[in-house]
């Protein structure tokens, strides 16, 4: 219950009142309009159509949220006077809906109302068993911790759904096409489904329902875990399996569609808005990981609807980059709407209705296509009439193609003062274990949150892909999490033991450098991952081109061509966020990593993509013992790789004067000054590590480490490269055949 002294605090260090002198005509006043323990932002200078929104301390809410300044002058709502020196509002401790629900067993304590930090157990009454959690605590959004506690007997066919708290329900036989309803106490609203029916599957379907306040709202955590979860269901490529318990609703072949709509009606202040639209660029720029690349149409409404990227142009070849719109969005004027100002949702969903009509009748492919609506809004219509019939339109012009619009997800969030949650409710779409409606309290943190959108942990088929966590303080933690297919490899000689480098390219191979291995003795081979599993190797497979002795007789001591060599790994890794093979090129793992089309791909078309320049910027990892850091060099190209290529004879053993005794094609080159900027050189115990590119966050190695002329790392050597320096690597473009020789049986799937 409310502390005392909590509320004395609040009182002496919040209290926030403005005034506005001499306001010209039509502008609201500033009077009677602060509150106790909490503050106000305006918009717009308190002149018509300026939104006041109020803010609590976490834990406490205002039963009035925003304010809106009339044309003639007036608040909607009108502040009440002040009493006695006192604000006529206040922020007020939040409160739990009632746990007392509970059936077939007992809450502690019983209290008449829970607020904010109470906590409450759950016990069953014999014969029943407890599921869900038996501790609750009330949280300060207004909603209690963790998972309904519910007592069942589980005897019948489906299980028992529980009742949450503050809600009533009606029915308690759980066979199959058993139907169950849900009403919420006085004060509540309801949210999720209704109605729930028990399948033969053993699921209900619909949401599961809970009842909120009209101050609950969904913190930025909840949000992200919630809508990326059920996002990346259909952001998944080529599968109709089962993945970790989730339905996978993308077919092979399919489209996706995503249709974004922002209000910029005057119920939702200029900040919202802002806020909203960097929210919609964190997202568009998101997915842009995936292997999947959606087709957008993006729209701002009010009282008319604005379009900003316009699907049927896809179609057109006249599509727009998405950088483009990111300008676009960006330069949206929310101040020269006019009076462009109401709030026409049912307008903002017709639009939609319309673009997908078209696309309906002009693609052949629509009905393999995922459809998935994100709007941005209050749920406020005053405008257009009813937005519901054109849901169902659309719902019904997707049900002519499937027979069940499964391949439709709306999903709204609340943003603004007021955000009217029964409506936001009734226009989402309700799926099994998934959340599509969420009331936005702190959007500059979820935006933050959503940096993170990307679930490592259950995009396990994507190579290559990494964070980069560059705000965590450990950074060899850092680089754990970035280069999760880094390998260190020991290889033990009689007294001696050689250390090198290398990539996990499957979940059972390692790629290399041959040079590491002065036999091929397995039993003292050992491969450490950066979790720091080591994993015992089955049998090392170096290239038959490989001979270091091939030319001694030519001058040239130690010859490295094919210098590449393969780890076969007793075991095969688990993937995970910090377990994850880097993509190599002439795969279709990494088409898709390069966002290429599914069919028709070559091998020569991912290296003119990714070797496209003369210098090309390449990434590379030091060893432990130079503390683990990213290096980067420039791979040279095109005209700039002869010369390159030209200094492989500066080392005083090497006799011969012809390079390309020294050097073949299967060279790449790095070092030198003949570019804007200084190399990092490779060093001892390095060979054998990926030299790699990234493309947004994948990682697609096209070299190894091979050997270098000059020394930079030891005496006086600075690491940097400088004009007599060059380092070499194997091009894996040229090594096509030993690897999909020995890969025939892996998960790689090759091109030609």
């Amino acid at each position: 219950m409310a502390n005392t002294f909590l509320w004395t605090y609040l009182f002496s260090l919040i209290t926030v009142s403005s005034f506005v002198a001499g306001a010209p005509f039509g502008h609201c006043s500033g009077d009677h309009l602060s509150i106790e323990g909490g503050n106000y932002t305006v918009d717009k200078d308190f002149g018509p159509g300026s939104v006041l929104v109020y803010h609590c301390l976490p834990g406490y809410y205002s039963s009035v949220r925003s304010r809106r300044c009339l044309d003639t002058g007036i608040w909607d709502p009108p502040p009440k006077r002040s009493i006695s020196g006192r604000p006529g509002l206040k922020c007020k401790l939040v409160r739990c809906p009632n746990p007392m629900v509970f059936e077939d067993g007992s809450v502690l304590p019983a209290q008449d109302r829970y607020y904010v930090n109470d906590t409450t157990t759950y016990e069953c009454f014999s014969d029943y068993k407890l599921y869900g959690s038996a501790t609750r605590v009330c949280q300060a959004n207004g909603k209690w911790s963790d998972r309904t506690p519910i007592c069942s007997r589980n005897s019948d066919h489906c299980p028992d759904p529980g009742v949450p708290a503050g809600m009533r329900r009606t029915g308690n036989i759980f066979n199959i096409g058993d139907k169950i309803s849900y009403r919420c106490e006085d004060g509540l609203i309801l949210m999720g489904s209704e109605e729930r029916t028990c399948l033969e599957s053993r699921d209900w379907t619909g949401q599961e329902p809970a009842c909120y306040y009209d101050y609950t709202y969904d913190t930025a955590d909840e949000i992200a875990e919630a809508f990326s979860s059920s996002l990346q269901t259909s952001l998944t490529v080529e599968t109709s399996n089962e993945q970790e318990g989730k339905k996978i609703r993308m077919e092979k072949g399919g489209d996706l569609h995503i249709y974004i709509s922002i209000d910029a009606s005057d119920s939702i202040d200029q900040t919202s808005f802002n806020q909203a639209k960097e929210i919609v660029k964190k997202l568009i720029d998101e997915i842009s990981y995936y292997e999947m690349t959606p087709k957008y149409d993006i729209a701002i409404f009010a009282t008319t609807v604005t379009s900003m990227v316009d699907i049927k142009k896809y179609y057109g070849g006249t599509q727009r980059e998405l950088s483009q719109v990111i300008v676009d969005l960006d330069s949206f004027d929310y101040e020269g709407r006019g009076n462009n100002a109401g709030s026409n949702i049912a307008g903002a969903f017709h639009h939609i209705l319309s673009q997908m009509s078209w696309v309906r009748e002009n693609e052949a492919r629509f009905v393999n296509t995922s459809h998935i609506i994100i709007m941005f809004t209050d749920g406020e219509a005053n405008m257009g009439g009813n937005p519901k019939p054109k849901i169902d339109q659309i719902k019904y012009l997707l049900e002519k193609e499937k027979g069940n619009p499964e391949n439709l997800d709306i999903y709204m969030f609340g943003v603004g003062g007021e955000v009217q949650r029964e409506e936001l409710n009734i226009y989402a779409t309700k799926k099994n274990n998934e959340k599509h409606v969420f009331v936005v309290t702190d959007m500059e943190k979820l935006h933050t949150i959503f940096e993170d959108m990307i679930d490592e942990k259950t995009s396990v088929g994507l190579c290559g892909l990494h964070r980069d966590y560059q705000f965590e303080k450990d950074q060899d933690e850092n680089l754990k999490k970035r280069q999760p297919w880094l390998v260190e490899i020991k290889v033990h000689h009689e007294e001696l033991v050689s250390n090198c480098l290398g990539s996990l390219i499957t979940p059972r191979f390692v790629l290399t450098s041959a040079h590491c291995f002065k036999s091929v003795n397995t039993d003292k081979t050992t491969v450490t991952l950066t979790t720091g599993f080591t994993g015992w190797v089955e049998r090392v497979i170096i290239h038959s081109g490989y001979n270091s002795k091939a030319k001694t007789d030519k001058g040239i001591p130690e010859f490295y061509d094919y210098d590449v060599a393969l780890i076969k790994l007793k075991k095969e890794i688990t993937p995970s966020a910090f377990t994850r093979p880097i993509c190599i090129p002439c795969t279709k793992e990494t088409s898709g990593a390069l966002k290429l089309a599914r069919t028709g791909v070559t091998c020569k078309q991912h290296e003119d993509i990714l070797l496209d320049n003369k210098h090309v910027e390449a990434l590379f990892m030091s060893t432990p013992e130079k503390n683990r850091k990213m290096k980067k060099a420039f791979i040279h190209l095109k005209d700039k790789e002869k010369p390159c290529l030209e200094k492989s004879i500066i080392p005083q053993q090497i006799t011969t004067t012809r390079y390309e005794e020294v050097v073949t094609e299967r060279f790449l080159c790095t070092g030198g000054l003949d570019h804007n900027h200084i190399d990092d050189g490779a060093c001892k115990g390095e060979s054998g590590g990926a030299l790699f590119l990234e493309r947004r966050k994948r990682s697609i190695q096209v070299g190894v480490i091979s050997w270098g002329v000059v020394d930079v790392c030891t005496g006086k050597g600075s690491g940097k490269s400088h004009d007599d320096h060059r380092d070499y690597h194997i091009n894996l473009f040229k090594v096509q055949k030993f690897l999909r020789d020995n890969l025939v049986n892996e998960t790689l799937t090759f091109i030609d």
